[in-house]
């Protein structure tokens, strides 16, 4: 059975009959959030008893595992954590910071996405974010950049060690990077996809915003400064006949 459909029933049943479960899981994150109560298992000994809260304020080896297992499953995977295990890096990159150190954040949006799903599908559409995602990881990911999806049509960078102007900087160099090698790359993909016989004109627009804020600040507040601070960085229209940028 898929791991989800397992989660969904367990928390059903919880809900429904107000049972108990007991699970013995390596998928950590996913357990955290369906749990009333938390055992964490450390070196043959049970090292923490508590809430999922609880467990994340909780200093111990045990949580450094934990994250540096969810930093090697996202590059693994799509090159993007999930908003879960965003949650778990970032509260753990913070308390390691001194109140007025800044971290910056970048929310980068592919525009009008249930526009291009419905004239192109959703698996094209999705494979263009997916294109859009390993540029992020390219440019912030080696400097500690942690990009989750938030929406369809959202990624969300935390960078922990970066203030505004940096960020500013590498947001530049990426967009640069992407007026360069990007377009090459996205014109073979549209080559390669058969482009000729959509209906009608595309556009891809990409926004990008940036915001800094401190450990005292929420970063949902950053999140939202730096969507209010989204402006173009790139365009490109596509019909039969080829690219407009």
């Amino acid at each position: 059975m898929r791991k989800n459909a397992i989660l969904s029933m367990i928390a059903q049943y919880q809900k429904k009959f107000g049972f108990t479960a007991i699970m013995v899981s390596h998928e950590i994150p996913d357990v955290y959030f369906i749990s009333n109560r938390v055992l964490a298992l450390y070196d043959r000994k049970i090292v923490f008893q508590g809430t999922p809260e609880e467990l994340e304020e909780f200093d111990h080896p045990f949580n450094d595992e934990v994250i540096s297992s969810l930093e090697s499953l996202q590059k693994e995977l799509t090159g993007l954590y999930s908003r879960r295990q965003f949650k778990i890096l970032n509260s753990a990159h913070l308390k390691r910071k001194r109140s007025a150190e800044p971290y910056a954040i970048v929310v980068f949006t592919l525009v009008d996405m249930n526009f291009i799903i419905a004239n192109l599908g959703s698996d094209l559409a999705y494979d263009a974010l997916q294109r859009m995602c390993t540029y992020i990881d390219k440019h912030f990911g080696v400097i500690g950049g942690l990009s989750a999806r938030f929406s369809t049509s959202e990624i969300v960078t935390m960078l922990p060690h970066s203030d505004l102007e940096e960020a500013q900087n590498i947001l530049d160099d990426f967009i640069k990077d992407f007026e360069g090698e990007g377009i090459e790359s996205f014109w073979n993909w549209i080559k390669a996809n058969k482009w000729e016989t959509i209906a009608e004109p595309v556009t891809f627009t990409i926004v990008a915003g940036v915001a800094e804020g401190t450990p005292v600040t929420k970063i949902e507040n950053a999140i939202d400064l730096a969507k209010a601070n989204q402006k173009e960085i790139w365009s490109a229209k596509v019909c039969r006949q080829g690219v407009n940028v």
